[in-house]
């Protein structure tokens, strides 16, 4: 339970201010694209190091697969965390209309070119983010306490040069929740299909590049 309670409150945190800000930005204009880029970037590697210990810091249905996926996740457990992940993504959006109404739809993402386009961008997105977790959350204990930097950072950044098209969601769970609270349901299932996609393609990646021969070798 302590696990599931984990998942639960850092998505929760990860949505309540990752969406929150969308939504604070569309009613003063204050933020901009950046803060809101590093918000999501610095609140993930914040939840990281406070939760990462206790449940593995996933926050995300996409990320759980990926472990599951990767053999580093008994099976027994993907369904709770992905619960676990919905609950705290819908407590936080729920949370922000009771706050500020329906603005901005609540931080939804929504497709700003075609849904093809989005997905692409999407898989990609998610792909690169589940390969980075998996490489540093294994090896050296330096490794380990870099953990949060590296995956904050590439969240960031993808959401960086990434949000305007497609909104860098690469989580289904923080797609859903402001979907369905919002009731905007625009090209949702490209969120919820595309970063399943992006992580089946990174954990054989993963794995082949980690069982490659030590680097000097030919």
């Amino acid at each position: 339970m302590r696990r599931y309670l984990a998942e639960t409150l850092g998505t929760f945190a990860m949505v309540f201010a990752g969406c929150g800000a969308i939504v604070i930005d569309a009613q003063t204009h204050a933020i901009t694209h950046v803060g809101v880029a590093l918000t999501w970037g610095l609140v993930v590697m914040a939840m990281i190091y406070a939760l990462g210990d206790v449940s593995g810091a996933h926050f995300n249905p996409a990320v759980t697969l990926g472990f599951f996926l990767s053999r580093r996740l008994s099976g027994r457990c993907v369904m709770p965390y992905i619960a676990a992940q919905i609950a705290g993504a819908f407590t936080a959006s729920a949370v922000l209309r009771l706050m500020f109404g329906n603005v901005a739809h609540l931080g939804a993402t929504i497709p700003a070119g075609s849904s093809l386009q989005s997905f692409a961008l999407e898989a990609i997105l998610t792909g690169i983010l589940m390969f980075v977790i998996l490489n540093v959350s294994t090896g050296p204990k330096e490794k380990g306490m870099m953990a949060g930097i590296a995956v904050g950072g590439v969240i960031g950044l993808e959401a960086m040069f990434a949000g305007p098209i497609s909104g860098a969601s690469m989580n289904p769970a923080r797609s859903l929740a402001p979907a369905v609270v919002s009731g905007h349901f625009t090209a949702l299932w490209v969120y919820l299909t595309a970063p399943i996609l992006g992580v089946v393609a990174a954990v054989p990646l993963w794995k082949f590049i980690r069982s490659a021969d030590k680097p000097g070798d030919c």
